[in-house]
């Protein structure tokens, strides 16, 4: 009985399968499809906003989201409407293929004025033969197929977000032009699938050619929206804009209209150029298509409602040509023809004015072809003839036997239109500034340009340094340095960087990694305060400032051998690192190896008691340790599940007698132990394990995206930033009695973030992405929990202004960061080594100097290893020439291009109200300043260095030269370099020697005090 019930039931459904045709069955795919779509869609914003929410940034997404709806919206019904309602009107007046055309015609001959003079019947040939006619429509189809790839090519870039680069917000795409035209055809040879594409494209179009130019019109509709509705911040910042009160000399304009609204005006430009390029070039093939043409092999002419149609969309296009002539002007101001960035002489004189002139035409010639489409195709050739002639420019026609139709009647047409403005375009716009280029400006070059060589200094010195920060002294050394005044600088003795983050690592790899799966991904300088030695310390003075390197313990998933990794272990077992390390930069054990403050996991039985790390007593003053797990990361790259119904499942750290466990109780992740929340994470991180698993109680927590970077990214894709996050270890509730925690957390990441923006005028971009730079926000994020919190450093910086306008509660004021943490706040490498090399050329105010290259300076050269290398910015704890007290700051040196000499350091001060300063000192050009590469040949050439060195590397180890420092001590430079000696195999570098330079001495020795005494021949 009830396989005869089943029996039936699917007899019945193969009826009922069998009785539906092909567009059903498409319509139920297509809804399919939809409702999958609309699915994916609903559980990734739901996703989204738990996160945010999490996060307590909620009305940031909850902004973002409408800001892109919105536009997403209106660019796709403006489009669609546009596209579709052009190719409805194509489809209604093109020939159908049953109409005969006129065959014959009347010749006119044109005189002064014109009269009709009586003609004879002659058979009217076509205006376009077999040949003409393919060779129009091969060309318009390819054209659309260019259209196609370089928007699509836009929109591929835009699709994926790398979030390992420094920002992910979309630069402002390339319009369509001739260059990307000539890109993609050159693609094509290396690239053969496109050519196949074009040919399929040229088929399909012929077969078919309103349904697929709709597709291709569905298509382009839903690039543009997605490519628009990308620049949410774009139009944000526009709508919130803040002004520079600062104005550019050509147009005097307030620099915030090119830094907030150019780029919104030349998206739109992007948005109307394919707009009605696409839609001209579509609506043309359907007409040249039509009538069977192709079939019949000619083509006659447009009709009256063509000719108009296609001059509305011809004016439309002119229209976009005068808006891109007047976006040029201003886009003037980032030229790259001069000698310098930014308008110069040609530019001004000549180039503005032919834009202005070009924009004036196509304007012209918009409203004429619109007067044409509104008013019908008027027959003005004959007048045009006529003044041609009255002007000795034309003639009279003669009788032809032979008439040709016209493809636009007798009107002047569009394709002489455009052919006589691309050709006065070219001559205008291009060929005459290249030849008052070559022939006025290049032979007396600096004479003509000096204004704008003047310009170009002080804004692109204005776009990347804050002037009112920056100072410049002249230093000069009087080499008077005594031991005595060594002892006198004895905190800036005790801080030179013996250590660098390299070494530091490969030892901390070797001895201090435990387990496979930890890792030392990377190693932070910073400076923090320890209570000195009893036999140093007094009432008065009690500490000391310390600079160290610290290194979180991560751990990597991917180095969890293969056969453990199973689903388990990646979500439930592997959650967390687990502490730090600490190590002074200049102390060393007698084994050669770094001492460390902070080491180890697990309690050390001749300290405190279920310690979880090893740390020095009195280290433990500044370094609280708490219970130091590291949930998020620069290696937190997986997704856990926490608080799962076997609560010691989560592996603590490794210990010797019994693994320790733990139970994450942090404030941090998404409850999805219970509701539909468990579903809707499911499917947003296509883990559909997360349903099947029965270990899931009410408080099982997801935590997703540990990742810092990605985090912060997230969060705000509109921010720069910086490569390098540091570590701190800090109590941020110090001194609060309010504040209880049962398992507390002192580890917080900081990273840097800049605002920046290629629109600034004037200022050279070099080699990059930018062209104005602020270090405008602080980011601080807990290893614990995961929490994020931005700080506003610069709020005199206008684009954080407009930031803080349109989300008022995502930033905080600096001074409401704790003070344990801004203390460790520290001047960012990557905006430093920016600045420097921007320094390096722009030092030179004067435009004379400037333009020869008198003056350029460049970083020197050091040997690390074997290898040759640029020296990197090095921080370090010193006083300044003129100051009273030691600070921490960041220094690097520069040589002249084309010497090895010492020229100048640039300094970047970290503490205090002195945040963010910089000092340029410049070294007298009258003197010889031994610089470092003068100094490594100093080192490499002395008999005894060379000889030990030499010694070393024949036994089955290398020494390695370290970084060569220059430390600027009273009026006096220092030079020290640590050598490393270091296995060939299971590398563990150890410190072997220190090098000290003082003028021509050269000394090596064991340790930096016998070296110093030797230098300065002080007594031991």
């Amino acid at each position: 009985m009830k396989i005869n019930i089943i029996y039936k039931f699917k007899f019945r459904c193969i009826k009922a399968l069998g009785k539906l045709k092909s567009i059903h069955i498409l319509i139920i795919f297509i809804g399919l499809f939809a409702f999958w779509a609309t699915f994916d869609f609903l559980t990734n914003i739901l996703a989204e906003f738990l996160w945010f929410q999490e996060l307590n940034y909620l009305p940031v997404l909850i902004t973002k989201l409408q800001t892109e709806m919105l536009l997403l919206i209106i660019t796709f019904v403006i489009t669609t409407g546009f596209f579709f309602t052009n190719l409805r009107l194509a489809s209604i007046f093109k020939y159908p293929k049953k109409k005969v055309r006129v065959t014959e015609v009347y010749e006119e001959i044109m005189l002064i004025p014109p009269v009709t003079m009586p003609s004879s019947k002659l058979p009217l040939q076509p205006s376009l033969g077999l040949g003409w006619l393919l060779c129009f429509i091969f060309g318009l189809i390819l054209l659309v197929g260019l259209i196609l790839t370089h928007y699509i090519e836009v929109l591929t870039n835009y699709w994926y977000p790398d979030f390992t680069v420094a920002k992910v917000s979309p630069q402002i795409p390339s319009e369509f032009n001739i260059e990307s035209i000539w890109k993609i055809l050159t693609s094509i040879p290396s690239n053969l699938w496109l050519l196949g594409l074009f040919i399929l494209l040229f088929f399909v179009v012929i077969v078919n050619p309103i349904f697929w130019l709709s597709i291709f019109a569905i298509l382009l509709s839903l690039v543009f929206s997605f490519i628009v509705s990308s620049h949410w911040g774009n139009i944000l910042q526009l709508l919130n804009a803040t002004p520079f009160n600062k104005s550019e000399d050509l147009f005097h304009i307030d620099i915030s209209l090119y830094v907030f609204q150019l780029p919104v005006l030349q998206l739109l430009q992007f948005w109307l150029i394919g707009l009605f390029l696409y839609g001209f070039v579509a609506c043309t093939l359907i007409y040249l298509l039509s009538g069977k043409s192709l079939s019949q092999g000619n083509f006659y002419q447009f009709s009256q409602q063509q000719q108009r149609h296609l001059h509305a969309l011809g004016g439309g296009f002119m229209l976009t040509v005068a808006f891109s002539y007047f976006l040029a002007c201003f886009e003037l101001l980032y030229s790259r023809h001069g000698v310098i960035y930014g308008a110069s002489y040609t530019d001004i004189k000549i180039q503005f004015p032919s834009y202005v002139f070009l924009a004036s035409l196509a304007l012209l010639i918009a409203f004429f072809l619109f007067w044409q489409a509104i008013f019908s195709v008027k027959t003005i050739q004959s007048y045009i003839e006529a003044s041609l002639w009255f002007l000795r420019l034309g003639r009279k026609r003669k009788r032809k036997k032979k008439i040709s139709a016209k493809l636009f009647a007798n009107s002047y047409s569009l394709r002489v239109i455009l052919t006589w403005y691309l050709t006065t375009a070219v001559v205008t716009g291009w060929l005459i500034p290249n030849i008052v280029q070559m022939a006025i400006v290049q032979p007396n070059e600096i004479e003509r340009e000096i204004p704008y060589i003047k310009r170009s200094i002080l804004f692109t010195k204005e776009a990347y340094i804050d002037v009112d920060k920056l100072e410049v002294k002249l230093f000069d050394p009087n080499n008077e340095l005594t031991y005595d005044d060594l002892i006198n600088n004895r905190l800036t003795i005790d801080n030179i960087r013996l250590w660098d983050t390299r070494p530091i690592l490969q030892t901390n790899r070797q001895l201090q990694q435990i387990r496979p799966y930890y890792e030392f991904i990377n190693a932070d300088i910073d400076r923090y305060t320890f209570l000195k030695k009893e036999s140093q310390r007094t009432e008065d003075n009690p500490t000391k400032k310390q600079q160290v390197i610290i290194a979180a313990r991560e751990l990597n998933y991917e180095s969890v051998p293969e056969p453990a990794k199973t689903w388990v272990n990646k979500h439930l077992v592997y959650t967390h690192g687990y502490g730090f390390t600490i190590s002074p930069v200049n102390k060393v054990e007698k084994s050669g190896l770094p001492k460390y403050f902070v080491k180890n996991i697990g309690p050390d039985p001749t300290l405190q008691k279920n310690s979880p790390l090893e740390v020095l007593n009195r280290i433990r003053y500044s370094i609280p340790i708490g219970k130091p797990r590291i949930y998020y990361g620069e290696l937190t790259n997986t997704n856990i599940i926490t608080s799962t119904a076997d609560k010691d499942k989560e592996l603590d750290y490794p210990s010797a007698k019994a693994n320790s466990y733990n139970t994450y109780d942090g404030s941090g992740g998404i409850v999805i132990g219970k509701g539909w929340q468990r579903w809707i994470f499911a499917k947003y991180l296509k883990n559909w394990r997360i349903l099947l698993t029965n270990e899931f109680i009410p408080q099982t927590k997801l935590l997703y995206r540990r990742n810092i970077n990605a985090r912060v990214r997230s969060i705000a894709p509109f921010l720069r930033y910086d490569h390098d996050p540091y570590l701190v270890v800090a109590n941020p509730n110090l001194g609060d009695k309010n504040v209880t925690q049962k398992n507390p957390n002192y580890l917080y990441w900081i990273i840097d973030a800049y605002t920046t923006t290629d629109h600034y005028p004037y200022s050279d971009p070099e080699n990059n992405e930018f062209n104005y730079i602020r270090n405008s926000v602080k980011v601080v994020i807990d290893a614990y929990n995961g929490s994020v919190k931005f700080y506003i450093a610069d709020p005199k910086d206008p684009i954080i202004k407009t930031w803080k306008k349109v989300f008022p509660d995502m930033f905080n004021s600096i001074e409401e960061m704790p003070t344990s943490l801004r203390t460790h706040t520290r001047y960012p490498l990557d905006l430093f080594q920016v600045q420097s090399e921007v320094l390096s050329t722009y030092h030179m105010d004067d435009p004379r100097v400037f333009y020869n290259r008198e003056d350029l300076w460049r970083v020197p050269i050091e040997i690390y290893g074997d290898l040759q290398q640029k020296v990197k910015p090095y921080y370090l704890i010193t006083k300044l020439p003129a100051e009273i007290s030691e600070e921490f700051i960041l220094l690097l040196p520069y040589t002249p291009a084309s010497r090895n000499n010492l020229i100048a350091w640039l300094a970047a001060r970290s503490d205090g109200e002195n945040y963010g300063k910089l000092l340029l000192y410049k070294f007298p050009k009258q003197r010889l300043i031994y610089g470092l590469e003068q100094i490594e040949a100093l080192i490499n050439q002395d008999p005894e260095i060379s000889k030990q060195v030499s010694l070393w590397n024949r036994q089955g180890s290398k020494a390695i030269q370290g970084n060569l420092l220059v430390i600027p001590i009273n009026k006096s430079l220092l030079y020290v370099e640590p050598i490393y000696l270091e296995a060939e195999q299971n590398s563990l570098p150890t410190l072997r020697r220190v090098i000290v330079s003082y003028k021509n001495r050269v000394v090596m020795k064991p340790t930096l005090n016998e070296a110093l005494r030797e230098v300065f021949q002080a007594p031991f």
